[in-house]
């Protein structure tokens, strides 16, 4: 009978791997996971089994005798395991292909738990198609209520019909123009933000979404003033800051992913952080691709993953 101190399959295939590698480093690349998190992998095992797997030293690695002898057995039980999903899938699927559609914003393309994710999946799961497709801020959601995309990268939050699986947090900061009275600052806080508007998002991004990002009603109860503008991509949303005088809050990595002589980003000392995530329909969160993806993310959680770029 299972129980709770038995070994994980994502442990035993930590086994495997160090025991072909014999490095650290290399293992842990392959597996998409840190070394001190393949580390713990491997501690956590050797607990759970009473013996000890490895010789370290500070220069190399070596599988212990007893490790040599239990690599035939922990082969097949990662292979039963591997077998008894692809059969799961390939009945779940008809015997077709596996396809998962996801949707991205050109943001979010760049960022590296967003590729972490991705290589991880690709690595991991080789009989999964995944099929990409750019989104904008209106299109991520839509795209997942009509069944367009399966699930998609975004910045939460999200309405409440979606399930999401956060990913990373990071700060926000305040986009500037080059030319605004604050933009020779080195910080600011929300109350030095309230002479000018926000940039207008438009309607179609949830109200949640529009008030989170605009940070609305402030602390203090007052309401935050819109410009006119319907924005939908980022790149509109920093033409706008920059031509109209108006300001906008983004996540910090869009200091490095939008550089621009027009636009200065800021710190803002007490504004909350945000959330990155992955996002699915709630109503499709058993289906397989599905599965195969909420898995890799909460592994990959469940390690660290880095905020911003590679």
């Amino acid at each position: 009978m299972a129980g709770a101190d038995d070994p994980t399959v994502q442990q035993l295939r930590s086994l495997l791997t160090l025991a072909e590698e014999l490095h650290f480093g290399r293992a842990a690349a392959r597996l998409y996971l840190t070394q001190p998190a393949l580390s713990l992998q491997i501690r956590a095992l050797e607990r759970r089994l009473g013996v000890q797997l490895f010789a370290r030293t500070s220069r190399r690695v070596e599988v212990t005798p007893v490790g040599r002898a239990l690599l035939p057995l922990v082969r097949n039980v990662v292979g039963a395991t591997d077998e008894l999903r692809d059969a799961a899938l390939s009945s779940s699927t008809g015997g077709d292909g596996l396809r998962l559609r996801l949707g991205l914003t050109d943001c979010a393309t760049a960022l590296a738990s967003t590729r972490r994710v991705i290589a991880a999946l690709t690595t991991l799961h080789l009989g999964l198609e995944i099929d990409f497709r750019v989104v904008d801020l209106v299109e991520q959601a839509t795209g997942l209520t009509t069944g367009q995309i399966d699930a998609a990268f975004v910045y939460l939050p999200v309405p409440e019909d979606f399930h999401a699986q956060p990913l990373t947090t990071e700060a926000r900061v305040v986009c500037l123009s080059s030319t605004d009275p604050l933009a020779q600052r080195s910080s600011v806080c929300l109350a030095d933000l309230s002479d000018l508007p926000m940039v207008g998002l438009t309607p179609e991004v949830s109200r949640a979404g529009r008030d989170f990002w605009a940070v609305d009603p402030r602390p203090d109860g007052t309401p935050v003033r819109y410009t006119e503008h319907k924005v939908s991509r980022v790149e509109s949303l920093l033409s706008a800051v920059s031509f109209d005088g108006a300001r906008a809050f983004l996540p910090a990595v869009a200091a490095e992913l939008y550089p621009r002589p027009d636009i200065r980003y800021l710190p803002v000392a007490d504004l909350v952080p945000c959330t990155f995530a992955v996002a699915w329909p709630s109503a499709g969160r058993d289906a397989p691709q599905i599965a195969l993806l909420e898995e890799v993310c909460r592994n990959l959680c469940d390690e660290g993953l880095p905020a911003g770029k590679p």
